[in-house]
């Protein structure tokens, strides 16, 4: 069998022998018989004749020597390259367009592996899950809390390891240079879990996470390389992180991310059990299950340990537990892959839906391409059908000819795809997660080419079961100057270019669709103005450096002064957190109202908690409705007050003016404070949500959640300033901040305008990919529009020059085309409709202010169809009513 298989490739020298061979017998047999007499040509004739015919010697040999069906198909692998290389410009053409197609379907599948289907990179990761949980009567999500890990860790029995996390900011001293940093909190539980070892070093024991243990900490690998030079003497150095000495005790591996989260510097929590009480749902929770352990099974496990956990930890100060116990947490897993997802799922299959459909459009040309060139063909195939080529044969032919074409163009498609992949990975939505696993892996390079092999096999097709069975008589006859395109050549075409207009309406219906949405999006009042002249920056006070609430907020006073002085800052305050910052989502929790009462049992709506300095809403642009705004003495003086936004007070007291004198707290242990003021909603969520009832309280205050004192000492400045975004001006508030406090890196720097942009990103991110296969889609059913009516115009040559002749007026015949052109178009344009009404169903998640049934949008999309078809058959049109009538009727 090998030696068959080399025979293969070594044919030329094979054939050279065997020829030499036959030659050879040839000549002595011709020799025996002009030895008895007959002449050299009679001798020539009987030694062939005793040989049994050259031809058929010759491939009994061949057959014996090599694999037939391979040598078959190799030879029509020669001849289908040969075949193309005579038609440079129709191979060309078809290449690009395939390249195209299979180009943007191999990139967007790139997207949809690397995102959707790879696993993450955790040694069976499938087992991983993330432990959340939902509020009984409402469809809130939780995190967990540390109530609820110390039972699960403690009492389960389908978990190998549960464990909690959190990421924070943290400041970095004692280096050259202060710096912020992100710091992934953990129990001592998640890394092994995770199952993933540190580079250098070890992970932190059950003694690394216990109360007032030495502190310790590992580096990432980026933290580790950036900031040490990769120098492996880190273990055991000493690293200051907020104001306290910690142990470096490891590296992790280059390859280690958490989930989708950038983090530099890892640390233990060291929670204190004696401290813990019910309550404190901020804290992320994930585990590993058994072996064998399904979704199910766990969810039945931990519902049983709730009971447990609320009978175990004390209820905070103020609470009943009879409160907890009436309404438990619902457990809620999901695999963790699904968690770092999130919805991007949704967006990614609608991208690959629509790149399937414009690759389905230049298939669908391809296939107009190949039927003309394959009917120009007709006479050579028929030639090679009366001398003896079965139907097998010529259609096999043909079907390697177009899969040829389907390689090349996915060859060249991998090329499209590599750089389409770099400039979706660079402009991508900051939303979409597992962006460092989107590569061109095996996985995508086989799908390339088993896409390519289809799509060589399905244009291909067409023109086999079209011409595979050449009619010897009627092709050998055919080509006289008076034929024209018989009706039943000319449907196929006309369906294969309805098809196109259909399709690429569907698109271009999508992509209006985004447009509109944007556009609705970016008309929405987001809370704030002019966001570009908002510059943003954390700055975070160590507790180390300052203990002191009162002294840390004095200090964020005089960086808040420090900064107004700077010139053209018009004005500057502070807040625990920035609208639009994802941190916020997720930190709902209960309000207590004064004066109104649930049953027991009965679900309480959440609310968002925001920490403000004076001055936020004035800097941000948010209008204060009715009311005042938050002063200094408030803070210093600890009085009692609050803001709340005006979808609050309008739902709770039916109006922004009622809201005022009402008294509001956030646990029954905190004192009433009341509502001062009421100010517009912000749409912290994103433009496509609805805004968040949110609750503002001074950003240092006494007696909250049962805490003495609290001042948020991480918190975003945010100063408005027209050369916000500046080099220059980003000096000079370092500047300033560093004559406060040298100490205080300035860390998440970004202006408020990159954030609201960012938060529009996803659908501008469609809208660009919906826009881009649909104006490639249009093109394509241009082209196949003018094609056809410029074959059919080529075709019809001789009738009409005979039209001219007999006197028909120019006009007529380029209305005639026309017509032919715009027929073709309303057909596609009606089927289209009717699919863009079922296939924009997939999308409907997707829209902002605006009906999946638009009419404006599909009107629009259909007038834009019309005018590019009518310009499509307008030009071969104009050329057939221009002809000359004894030119047309000599034409062949």
């Amino acid at each position: 069998m090998l030696r068959r298989l080399l025979n293969i490739v070594r044919r030329r020298r094979l054939d050279a022998e065997l020829d030499a061979e036959l030659e050879f017998h040839l000549e002595r047999l011709e020799a025996e018989h002009r030895g008895r007499g007959l002449a050299p040509g009679e001798a020539r004739r009987a030694a062939r004749l005793d040989l049994g015919g050259i031809t058929r010697v010759t491939e009994e040999y061949r057959d014996q020597q090599r694999i037939p069906i391979l040598d078959t198909s190799w030879r029509n692998v020669r001849y289908g390259l040969r075949s193309l290389a005579r038609t440079p410009g129709v191979t060309t053409v078809v290449a690009i367009a395939l390249a195209v197609g299979i180009g943007a379907n191999a990139a967007i599948f790139a997207v949809v592996n690397g995102v959707l289907l790879k696993p993450l990179p955790f040694p069976d990761a499938d087992s991983l899950v993330a432990v959340n949980h939902g509020m009984t009567g409402t469809n809130d999500e939780l995190p967990s809390a540390p109530y609820l890990y110390f039972t699960y860790r403690e009492e389960n029995r389908t978990f190998d390891g549960v464990g909690l996390w959190r990421i924070l900011p943290g400041n970095i001293t004692g280096l050259e240079r202060p710096e912020q940093v992100r710091v992934l909190y953990v129990t001592s539980e998640i890394l092994p879990v995770l199952q993933i070892q540190p580079m250098l070093g070890r992970h932190f024991s059950n003694e690394d996470d216990a109360p007032n243990a030495p502190p310790t900490v590992l580096l990432t690998h980026g933290y580790w390389q950036r900031r040490f030079g990769g120098d492996p003497g880190v273990v055991g150095r000493t690293l200051v992180l907020d104001g306290q000495t910690q142990d470096v005790i490891g590296v992790m591996p280059r390859r280690f991310r958490f989930l989708d989260h950038e983090v530099d510097v890892i640390a233990p929590f060291q929670l204190d059990r004696s401290q813990v009480t019910l309550g404190r749902y901020v804290f992320p929770s994930l585990a590993r299950l058994k072996a064998g352990v399904t979704l199910a099974e766990a969810s039945a496990d931990i519902t049983r340990m709730v009971p447990l956990a609320i009978e175990r930890f004390p209820p905070p100060p103020g609470y009943a537990r009879e409160r907890f116990a009436m309404r438990p947490v619902t457990p809620r897993l999901t695999p963790l892959k699904d968690t770092v997802v999130g919805d991007v799922g949704g967006i990614l299959w609608v991208l690959m839906g629509a790149l399937a459909l414009l690759l389905m459009i230049a298939c669908a040309n391809v296939a107009n391409l190949l039927l003309a060139r394959t009917e120009g063909r007709q006479r050579e195939l028929a030639i090679r059908a009366a001398l003896g080529a079965s139907r097998v044969r010529i259609a096999g032919e043909l079907l390697v000819e177009s899969t040829l074409l389907g390689v090349i163009g996915g060859a060249l498609g991998l090329g499209f795809a590599s750089l389409a992949l770099q400039a979706l990975k660079l402009f991508a939505p900051p939303q979409l997660p597992r962006v460092d696993e989107i590569t061109m892996d095996p996985l995508v390079l086989m799908f390339t080419v088993l896409l390519s092999l289809l799509c060589g096999i399905v244009f291909g097709s067409l023109p086999v079961l079209r011409y595979g069975n050449p009619t010897v008589a009627l092709a050998l006859r055919g080509g006289g100057r008076t034929m024209s395109d018989s009706r039943e050549r000319h449907r196929g075409r006309a369906i294969l270019v309805s098809v196109q207009i259909a399709t690429a309406l569907v698109l271009l219906v999508s992509s209006g669709l985004m447009l509109r949405t944007f556009q609705a999006l970016s008309h929405v009042d987001p809370g704030f103005v002019r966001a570009e002249e908002v510059q943003m920056a954390r700055i975070t006070i160590p507790f180390a450096d300052v203990p002191e609430p009162e002294r840390a907020t004095r200090m964020q006073q005089d960086i808040v002064s420090r900064i107004s002085a700077v010139p053209g800052v018009v004005s500057a305050a502070f807040a625990d957190l920035a609208p639009l910052d994802p941190a916020n989502r997720g930190s709902d929790t209960v309000l207590f109202l004064d004066g109104l009462t649930y049953a027991p049992g009965q679900a309480r709506p959440l609310r968002r908690f925001e920490f403000v300095s004076p001055g936020f809403f004035h800097t941000l642009g948010t209008p204060i409705v009715t009311g005042r705004d938050l002063t200094w003495a408030d803070l210093y003086d600890k009085r009692l007050v609050a803001l709340v936004s005006e979808n609050l007070a309008r739902e709770e007291w039916h109006s922004a003016a009622a809201a005022l004198g009402k008294r509001v707290r956030a646990s029954p242990a905190d004192p009433w404070r009341e509502v001062v003021g009421v100010t517009g909603n912000v749409r912290d969520d994103g433009m496509h949500l609805d805004p968040p009832r949110i609750v503002y309280f001074p950003s240092l205050l006494d007696r909250f959640w049962s805490t003495p004192t609290v001042s948020f000492r991480s918190a975003t400045f945010l100063i408005r300033s027209t050369r916000a975004g500046t080099e220059g001006f980003l000096r000079d508030l370092r500047a300033a901040v560093s004559a406060v406090n040298r100490n205080l890196p300035l860390a998440e720097v970004r202006t408020l305008g990159d954030v609201y942009q960012k938060s529009l990103a996803r659908t501008s991110f469609m809208l660009v990919l919906l826009a881009t296969a649909a104006s490639m889609g249009l093109l394509l059913g241009a082209m196949g529009i003018y094609g056809v009516i410029a074959y059919v115009v080529s075709q019809r040559a001789g009738e009409i020059g005979i039209r001219l002749a007999l006197g028909a007026r120019p006009r007529q015949v380029r209305h005639q085309f026309l017509r032919e052109g715009l027929t073709l178009a309303a057909a596609g344009i009606g089927t289209g409709l009717v699919a863009a009404a079922v296939l924009t169903r997939l999308m409907s998640s997707l829209l902002f202010g605006i009906s999946r049934l638009d009419p404006a949008t599909y009107a629009l999309m259909t007038l834009v169809v019309i005018v590019v078809a009518t310009a499509a058959a307008y030009l071969p049109a104009l050329r057939a009513s221009r002809k000359d009538p004894v030119e047309a009727l000599r034409a062949p």
